[in-house]
């Protein structure tokens, strides 16, 4: 942050730093050009390897390469044209002189720190996208069985090493699941637990009156729900504990938006609010830590540096464990019961983040 920021990122102004770039320049002046438009941040930018592609912008080519239109727009009227005869419109086009384009890309996240805190950043997820030409307008070798094979082509190869010819791009979008493309971090943390509050409150009156009926050998047993679980209205959601331990921790050292990205969303879902984030690693170790059988708490402590060290991060198993993916969730709690026992020892803010995570476990 190289001064006061006048003012925060906004949906427009974004759209518009982006729709400025040239695609053969676009890489390298994507994080100058967000820094230039908002005076006060300066923006890194990190991609992501998680390949997708776009089916609300296909694109109908004729043979010589002209753009004859919309490619869902074209299906539906070639197919009232032909009465909506799949058979007929499958053998017009099986030769593959017509084919159609479509937008693939990759995920990109740019960051500003906006102060000294953990969560004080803007995080903008973005697409990197290219339009490629993806195939023929038909599977030749078979017969679409209905209108929806025709509108999402199954038969070109997707694959991120599909070899394909690039028409256009990169360019970059604002993306975002359900109103994540721009985030104030600190604020977005706010807003998740306060929400999260709210809702468990408004429920206070129905959980007060609600009753745990448990049948065993011995009988029935009547537990009143708040007696079972006595923290349930000092609930603090995963998203804040994650920042929480790393403030904690001996993470704290590095900005943890040089390590992880986070995909956001914040929906409406059966008359409930969603509000939440998925953290994705910006570097991944080359392997899984998964808890072998019999394999000792030195052992697993040896393996957890070893992950330290390749991420250049300490704690940083820590953090891959909570993720849910890249290192096992027992290798943490026999590393806790490790601290417990005396038998091994970590840095003493790490050893409380570790143990309290043990006690009262979160996983994305």
């Amino acid at each position: 942050m190289t001064a006061e920021p006048i003012r925060l990122p906004d949906t427009a102004s974004v759209q518009a730093v982006l729709k400025s770039l040239e695609p053969v320049s676009a890489d390298a002046e994507l994080a100058p050009a967000l820094a230039n438009a908002f005076p006060g941040f300066d923006f890194t930018a990190a991609s992501i390897d998680d390949f997708y592609w776009r089916g609300d912008a296909r694109t109908v080519l004729s043979p010589s390469g002209t753009r004859i239109g919309d490619h869902r727009a074209w299906v539906e009227r070639e197919l009232a044209e032909l009465g909506g005869d799949l058979t007929a419109f499958w053998n017009r086009h099986r030769s593959g002189d017509l084919r159609f384009t479509e937008w693939r890309g990759a995920s990109v996240f740019a960051f500003a720190p906006s102060g000294l805190g953990v969560a004080d950043f803007v995080q903008l997820s973005l697409g990197r996208e290219i339009e490629v030409l993806a195939g023929p307008v038909v599977d030749p070798d078979y017969r679409p069985h209905n209108a929806e094979d025709l509108l999402d082509p199954s038969w070109v190869r997707r694959e991120p090493d599909a070899v394909a010819p690039v028409l256009a791009g990169p360019i970059y979008r604002l993306r975002g699941r359900a109103g994540g493309g721009i985030v104030h971090m600190r604020s977005f943390l706010a807003r998740g637990a306060r929400i999260e509050r709210e809702q468990r409150a408004a429920r206070r009156t129905e959980l007060e009156n609600s009753v745990l009926h448990e049948v065993g050998p011995a009988g029935t047993r009547d537990t009143a729900f708040l007696d079972a679980n006595p923290d349930w209205f000092d609930f603090v959601p995963r998203e804040n504990r994650f920042f929480a331990d790393w403030e904690r921790s001996s993470a704290c050292a590095h900005r943890i938006f040089d390590h992880w990205a986070f995909d956001i969303h914040d929906l409406e879902h059966r008359d409930r609010r969603e509000i939440g984030f998925i953290p994705r690693p910006l570097k991944m170790p080359a392997g899984k830590l998964a808890m072998e059988e019999d394999i000792s708490v030195h052992r697993l402590m040896e393996r957890i540096e070893a992950i330290d060290a390749e991420i250049g991060l300490p704690f940083a198993w820590f953090f891959l464990m909570t993720h849910g993916h890249w290192v096992d969730p027992d290798v943490g709690d026999a590393i806790a019961e490790g601290l417990r026992q005396g038998r091994v020892r970590l840095p003493d803010r790490d050893a409380a983040v570790l143990l309290a995570w043990a006690d009262k476990k979160y996983l994305f």
